[in-house]
């Protein structure tokens, strides 16, 4: 689970309403800042005019991929050279059959698909395109989540000023009563604070973990077709080694992974 995400909202959400009830108090706070007319407004809007810009399947797709932004851990990089270059030893010293059961235990998809692919004999070129076609499509549609929360971080501010000119409306039609004025512009401005939370502290931060998510695993990936490629070539362990690490930044080709 990614912690720094759960962290983050909690952190945000915590600071902003401590900062507020610190002012009003509770009920202040409750009376003030607490509208579901308001909250229907701008985030019904929000996701209505979501519905209109995707079609169904594509707005049912995005949450499967939203959610890596809470449950997948970052992709162990440094882990996964150190398997491709310990089978590789392996396939050298002994064969390349002697590594399907070890295969067969790699936690990594993507990487027990290349060595399949090895196993089956099937030739270089053949094997670098299968492996980058999946690369591609990935990055659609990891792109496609990416792009979903940027316009939900698009309309979201659009709807909370929607919901204040409203209010104003509203306010302005009973001008008559002088008392009523001030409350009814704290309650219109609500929902253009709504929309500013929810832009800000949700689906642009979203949309950015997924892009960052995504670069990640495409990093990874794209490690995993060195590795596998290079072993098809007959490199020797020690340069497949040095190859992948030179992908990673310094200090993290140095990190040593136990291996279980």
């Amino acid at each position: 689970m990614d912690f720094a995400t759960i962290i983050g909202f909690l952190a945000g959400m915590g600071l902003i309403v401590v900062a507020i009830v610190s002012r009003v108090g509770v009920m202040g706070f409750i009376t003030s800042f607490i509208d579901p007319a308001s909250f229907a407004i701008t985030l019904g809007g929000t996701f209505a005019a979501t519905m209109v810009n995707y079609s169904f399947h594509e707005l049912v797709s995005v949450f499967a991929i939203a959610k890596k932004v809470f449950t997948q851990k970052d992709e162990d990089a440094i882990g996964i050279i150190d398997s491709i270059v310990r089978l590789t030893k392996k396939a050298r010293t002994q064969s390349v059959l002697a590594i399907e059961q070890d295969i067969k235990g790699l936690p990594n998809p993507f990487l027990r698909h290349g060595f399949s692919l090895v196993m089956a004999n099937v030739n270089v070129e053949t094997i670098r395109t299968e492996l980058e076609t999946e690369i591609t499509f990935l990055y659609e549609r990891h792109k496609l989540g990416q792009e979903i929360f940027l316009t939900m971080g698009t309309f979201a501010p659009a709807f909370g000023m929607l919901g204040t000119i409203i209010g104003l409306i509203m306010m302005l039609a009973k001008l008559e009563d002088q008392s009523a004025i001030a409350g009814g512009m704290a309650v219109a401005l609500i929902t253009t604070l709504y929309g500013a939370l929810a832009a800000n502290l949700i689906f642009l931060p979203v949309s950015g973990k997924l892009k960052r998510k995504s670069e990640d695993e495409v990093l990874v990936k794209e490690i995993i077709i060195e590795g596998i490629i290079s072993m098809k070539n007959g490199d020797i362990p020690s340069i497949i080694e040095s190859k992948l690490k030179a992908y990673l930044p310094p200090k993290k080709r140095e990190r040593k992974v136990i291996e279980k």
